[in-house]
C-alpha cells in the first residue's frame, strides 16, 4: 500500500486506470488542494505557498512546506536568541552606563575638590610671600634705624672723648699752672667760678683734694667718661636687639619660603592630578556618549522584537500548525483513497 499510494505511483495510476475513476481521484484532489489552501491563505506569509497547493505537484508543494516549517523554526529560534541577546546588552549597558555615570561624578567632585585646594594654595602662597616681603621691609627699615643710630653713637662718643682730651689737656696745665703758682693761688681757686654747667652734667663740687677748678674739670671728665660708657652700652644693647632681630627675621623668611616651596610642590602634584582627572573626566564622558549611542542602536534593533515577541512567536507557531494540517489535508490524497473510492 505504501508503495502504491506513493506520488510516483499515483501519476503512473493517472495514466492506466478507468478516466471515471481517474476523474473521481482528481476531484478528491482538488478538494483537498482547495481545503489546503484556504487553510494557509489565512496567513499572509503564507498565501504565496497557497497558491502553490493549487497549482504544484503534491511533491513540490510537500517540500515547499517541509521547507517553510523548517524555516519558521529557525526563524522563532533565531529570534529567541535575539530577544536573549538584546536582554542581555540592555542589563550590560545599563550597568555599564550607571558605573560610568559615578565615575562621572567621582571625576567632577575630585576635580572640584582640586580645584579648591589648588585656590587655598594659591592664597596660602600669596599670603606667605607678602608677609615675607612685609619682614623684608621691616628688616631694611631696622637696618637703616641701626645704621641711623650707630652714627648718632659714634658721634656721641666721638663728642665725648674730644671733650674728655680737651678737658685732660685744660687739667695738665692748670696742674703745672698750680703748680707754679703757689698755695695762695691755689686758695683763691677753691671757689667755683662761671655759669652754670651745661644740661647732662652733675653740679660741680669741689673736690677736697683738689682745687675748685681742677675738681670741676675733673668732674666734667668724670661726666664725659660716664656718658661715653652709657653710650657704648646703649650701642651694644640695640646691636644686640637689632641682630637679635635680624635673626629672627631671616629664621621667619626662610621658614615661610620652605613653607611656600611646600606649598607650590603639592600645588604641583594637585596640578598634575588636575590634568589627569580632566582627562578621566573626558575619558568618561566620551564612553558615556558611545554607550549612549549603543543603547540607541539597540532600541532600533530590539524594541519592535521585544514588543512584539509574544505575539511573533504565536503567530509564527500557528504558522506552522497551519503548515502541518496542510501538509496532513494534502498527505490524506493518497491512492488508497482512491481505491476506496473505486
Amino acid at each position: 500500500m505504501a508503495v502504491l499510494s506513493s506520488d510516483d505511483a499515483h501519476d503512473l495510476f493517472t495514466k492506466t486506470f478507468n478516466p471515471a475513476l481517474l476523474q473521481s481521484e482528481s476531484q478528491v484532489h482538488s478538494d483537498r488542494r482547495a481545503q489546503a489552501s484556504m487553510l494557509l491563505a489565512k496567513y499572509p506569509r503564507l498565501s504565496t505557498l497557497a497558491t502553490q497547493v493549487r497549482l504544484d505537484a503534491f511533491t513540490r508543494v510537500k517540500k515547499a512546506i517541509d521547507d517553510m516549517v523548517t524555516h519558521l523554526i529557525h526563524e522563532k529560534e533565531d529570534e529567541i536568541k535575539h530577544k536573549d541577546f538584546c536582554i542581555d546588552e540592555f542589563n550590560k549597558n545599563q550597568m555599564s552606563t550607571e558605573k560610568k555615570d559615578r565615575e562621572k561624578t567621582d571625576a567632577l567632585a575630585k576635580i572640584a575638590d582640586l580645584e579648591m585646594a589648588m585656590k587655598t594654595l594659591n592664597d596660602a602662597i600669596d599670603g606667605l610671600k607678602g608677609e615675607i616681603s612685609e619682614m623684608q621691609v621691616q628688616l631694611k627699615r631696622a637696618g637703616e634705624d641701626r645704621e641711623k643710630q650707630n652714627k648718632e653713637f659714634q658721634q656721641t662718643v666721638s663728642d665725648q672723648r674730644a671733650t674728655q682730651k680737651l678737658l685732660a689737656s685744660a687739667l695738665k696745665i692748670l696742674e703745672g699752672f698750680y703748680a707754679t703758682k703757689g698755695a695762695a693761688m691755689m686758695q683763691r681757686q677753691q671757689e667755683p667760678a662761671g655759669p652754670a654747667p651745661p644740661s647732662g652734667f652733675e653740679a660741680y663740687k669741689n673736690n677736697e683734694s683738689s682745687p675748685g677748678v681742677q675738681g670741676m674739670i675733673q668732674q666734667i671728665i668724670n661726666d664725659a667718661k660716664a656718658m661715653e660708657k652709657d653710650a657704648i652700652r646703649a650701642e651694644e644693647d640695640a646691636q644686640k636687639t637689632y641682630e637679635a632681630f635680624v635673626k629672627d627675621t631671616n629664621q621667619s623668611v626662610e621658614a615661610k619660603g620652605k613653607e611656600i616651596v611646600n606649598k607650590s610642590e603639592e600645588k604641583s602634584k594637585d596640578e598634575g592630578t588636575l590634568v589627569q582627572t580632566k582627562e578621566q573626566r573626558d575619558t568618561v564622558m566620551l564612553e558615556l556618549e558611545q554607550l549612549s549611542n549603543y543603547n540607541a542602536e539597540l532600541h532600533q534593533s530590539c524594541d519592535f522584537v521585544m514588543n512584539n515577541f509574544e505575539i511573533r512567536q504565536t503567530a509564527r507557531d500557528e504558522e506552522v500548525e497551519a503548515l502541518k494540517q496542510a501538509k496532513a489535508i494534502l498527505s490524506g490524497s493518497k491512492f488508497e483513497e482512491f481505491l476506496q473510492a473505486a
